[in-house]
């Protein structure tokens, strides 16, 4: 596997593979890389001729107060798994590679209603990070397709908009949620828990479930959202935010919604933790 981490150097390997007809895969991450993001590559190996991952812990994309400086660091360890996987290419570029000119003068990419909802009510102008971040990798690397997990809903959906209205030559993949044996979903946040919150985390996909079925038996959204926050502090989380959206426009459910999607966030201790679960075939359940 090859390591870069000049972008001139790069765009000469991924020219000489498309003058070659090569359909190239990236598979975008900020590394500490667990089972999840190597089950995108493993996906992309099944896609395309030449994978590519890119490690970039993305300082836009994080607020003030969030974990930036603490966010885990572990390229070696990465390097070993995504070769493993069958990786063609590792792009782990510098922060002042990506930003050249800084932070404060970088062009940005925003994409407006849906990233100031749910998450990005929470933590103003990390969308505007990850689009802006995703789209200079995009530039950078010129993929064919790209892979995403399903766990960040809300992420995905923000790059498929963003990717169709920009008029990218860009198929955005979303790849299914890895979770562990006990249902928490798999994510690099996830080594920030204590022993005793790694054993309550997984009721937070417990609550999605159990909710999901409630939606399913006919109970109105708006109870079932309330059941949810109220188990979710009884399992001691903070929760904040439990909403149940349509999954294709992530706005509130009309007549005319056929899929709805649970979202969650909640703290548990200083960690937060996001999920979803999707429910196909609802036309009867969102006039409730």
């Amino acid at each position: 596997m090859i390591t870069l981490h000049d972008v001139i150097v790069l765009r000469a390997r991924v020219a000489d593979w498309k003058s070659q007809g090569k359909r190239v895969a990236l598979v975008p991450t900020m590394g500490n890389l667990h089972s999840g993001h190597i089950s995108l590559v493993k996906s992309a190996r099944e896609l395309a001729d030449v994978v590519i991952s890119t490690i970039f812990v993305n300082p836009m994309q994080f607020g003030e107060g969030e974990d930036f400086e603490s966010y885990p660091r572990t390229l070696e360890e990465d390097q070993l798994k995504l070769e493993a996987a069958g990786n063609d290419l590792l792009f782990a570029p510098r922060v002042e590679v990506v930003y050249p000119n800084g932070q404060a003068q970088q062009t940005t990419v925003s994409v407006p209603g849906v990233s100031s909802i749910l998450c990005g009510a929470s933590r103003p102008g990390h969308f505007e990070g990850v689009t802006t971040v995703v789209t200079k990798l995009f530039n950078m690397v010129q993929p064919d397709i790209a892979l995403f997990g399903e766990k960040d809903y809300q992420q995905l959906h923000i790059i498929r908009r963003m990717t169709e209205e920009l008029s990218m030559p860009i198929d955005i993949i979303g790849c299914p949620t890895q979770r562990e044996a006990d249902g928490l979903a798999m994510s690099s946040r996830n080594g920030y828990l204590t022993a005793e919150e790694r054993h309550i985390a997984p009721r937070l996909y417990q609550v999605l479930t159990r909710s999901a079925e409630s939606v399913k038996s006919g109970v109105p959204l708006t109870e079932v959202e309330e059941q949810a926050v109220s188990a979710l502090r009884e399992a001691g989380f903070s929760p904040d935010y439990f909403e149940i959206r349509d999954a294709n426009t992530l706005l509130e459910p009309v007549e005319s919604t056929n899929a709805l999607v649970l979202l969650v966030a909640a703290y548990l201790g200083k960690t937060r933790l996001i999920d979803n679960l999707c429910i196909d075939g609802v036309h009867n359940m969102t006039s409730q």
